[in-house]
């Protein structure tokens, strides 16, 4: 025979139980619609970015004579949004530099597009960035095959553009440092590219790009306004410059301002 305490201890054990699963059960809903609500709110902000990167194509690329089929699907594969910071990503594909911090910016659509496009990528090239900034050219570079070196000579937007790259899953190496040396370990490329303004060419440069390689970048007058200028080595060594149109980017510091 069951004591009248005993089956009291039972009846509060079984209630207990029995709210403790009712309240598993509404934790358990609760978060299931949690879930189902950032899945759909995510899949539109998706399909928003995506949209707006399909309108940069249709807008700003092709219509300016970006034809290169490889270029433009890289451009719409890499989510720029991701390289431009919170507070201004409304504008992330405008056809407009933004500043990122510490003076700098992340180029407008068009110019990343035309530059990449002008290099002539072949996947498995070695390309070396120089001026890694946000990491939207060097993700590009990475897209379209080429084995992606990238520099940055400030240590905080270094440290972030690692993270970032990294999380993004595009595989570039990056490195703080200045360079107007270029990185002599991973010499000669196939490409180099210079995303900020300089009033020379860096002779490290040249002479760390292979023959037949080409080199770009934006040269001139680093207070105004520059000249997009290809530059072209023969197999003998011998280089052979052209220019492609105005431009103005921010200056190349370090050893380039002195």
């Amino acid at each position: 025979m069951i004591s009248q305490g005993k089956n009291t201890k039972l009846t509060t054990a079984i209630m207990t139980a029995t709210h403790t699963k009712k309240f598993l059960i509404i934790r358990l809903l609760c978060f299931s619609a949690l879930a189902f609500f950032m899945f759909v709110l995510n899949s539109a902000l998706a399909e928003k970015w995506e949209e707006k990167r399909r309108r940069m194509i249709e807008v700003d690329l092709k219509p300016r004579g970006i034809t290169s089929t490889e270029v433009l699907k890289a451009m719409m594969d890499v989510p720029r949004y991701e390289f431009v910071p919170e507070s201004i990503r409304g504008l992330a594909y405008a056809d407009r530099p933004l500043p990122i911090g510490e003076g700098q910016t992340i180029s407008q659509p068009y110019v990343v597009a035309w530059m990449s496009e002008m290099l002539e990528l072949e996947k498995g090239m070695k390309v070396l960035e120089i001026g890694t900034g946000s990491g939207y050219q060097a993700a590009i570079l990475a897209e379209l095959g080429a084995h992606t070196f990238s520099m940055e000579i400030r240590p905080n937007l270094a440290r972030d553009v690692k993270i970032r790259l990294r999380l993004l899953g595009y595989r570039v190496q990056v490195r703080q440092g200045d360079g107007y040396y270029g990185w002599k370990e991973h010499a000669p490329f196939d490409r180099v590219i210079i995303t900020a303004a300089a009033n020379h060419v860096p002779r490290p440069l040249l002479d760390q790009l292979k023959p037949g390689g080409k080199l770009i970048l934006p040269l001139g007058n680093v207070r105004y306004y520059q000249n997009m200028t290809l530059i072209e080595k023969n197999s003998e060594g011998e280089t052979r410059a052209s220019q492609h149109g105005q431009v103005r980017f921010v200056p190349m510091v370090g050893r380039a301002q002195e």
